[in-house]
């Protein structure tokens, strides 16, 4: 009863928000949606945090209005390719599911500022990740990445880059292109080097590589000149470059 209850108030909330546009239907205790979600067309925003959801309505991905989906703390293990039918999304939070890919689709929501898959079981990311080229802030800590793509370099407008608590064994050499990237947090991972192209990062501010194998840096590095921060713990460096001396921003480091 308690159940049949929950779902009429939940259909009762979502047809008096119909010319609303926002939907919170966050922490309910919800397995499922009705299927006449999908008419709320003026939809702009839906947020399904922290719920029991591991499937969403078809009609879900006619909400082509939507700028903000929060899916975040369910119980996802896959998503649809139609997901790629929400052109106007600007922020997608997928966090904290159990999903072990996204859909390549991922790459049609080039509209995209704001993008987290962070706690899931991803083990790679998709090559179509380089379509996002509006992408200012990704997310994808605590999965089981062992590699980045090379076209991530493509992702030019990023300002922060979160990646710790992963499987990366090294970074492509093509971040150096991510020109406006001011935060680059890669703690806890299994590299053992940088790219010599981390030195282009001439904005870059804050480089967090605590908990790796790194066992030398880059001369190159002296070039990032706007940096302020470095957290260098639990490493295996044996000296810093000289060229250190350059980075006359540097405010911590350890």
């Amino acid at each position: 009863m308690e159940h049949q209850s929950n779902q009429s108030n939940i259909a009762y909330m979502i047809n008096e928000s119909e010319n609303e546009p926002e939907l919170n239907l966050d922490d309910r205790n919800l397995s499922s949606l009705p299927e006449d979600i999908g008419r709320q067309k003026n939809l702009k925003s839906l947020s399904l945090y922290k719920n029991y959801l591991s499937e969403l309505p078809k009609s879900i991905w006619q909400l082509t209005n939507l700028q903000v989906l929060n899916l975040a703390d369910n119980k996802f293990v896959s998503l649809p390719e139609e997901i790629g039918n929400l052109t106007n999304l600007r922020m997608l939070d997928l966090g904290h599911n159990d999903l072990t890919k996204v859909p390549s689709s991922l790459g049609k929501l080039t509209s995209l500022r704001f993008l987290y898959l962070s706690n899931n079981r991803l083990n790679l990311v998709p090559d179509s990740i380089e379509n996002l080229h509006e992408l200012i802030y990704l997310n994808m800590t605590d999965n089981l990445l062992s590699s980045l793509p090379e076209n991530i370099g493509k992702l030019i407008k990023l300002i922060e880059l979160r990646l710790y608590n992963n499987r990366l064994n090294s970074l492509p050499n093509t971040i150096g292109k991510l020109m406006n990237l001011r935060e680059l947090h890669v703690m806890n991972n299994e590299l053992t080097s940088l790219p010599e192209s981390i030195g282009n990062l001439k904005h870059l501010k804050k480089l967090m590589l605590q908990g790796n194998q790194i066992e030398s840096l880059p001369e190159s590095l002296g070039n990032a000149s706007g940096l302020t921060d470095i957290d260098l713990r639990f490493n295996k460096l044996k000296n810093i470059p000289e060229t250190f001396g350059k980075l006359k921003n540097l405010r911590f480091w350890t």
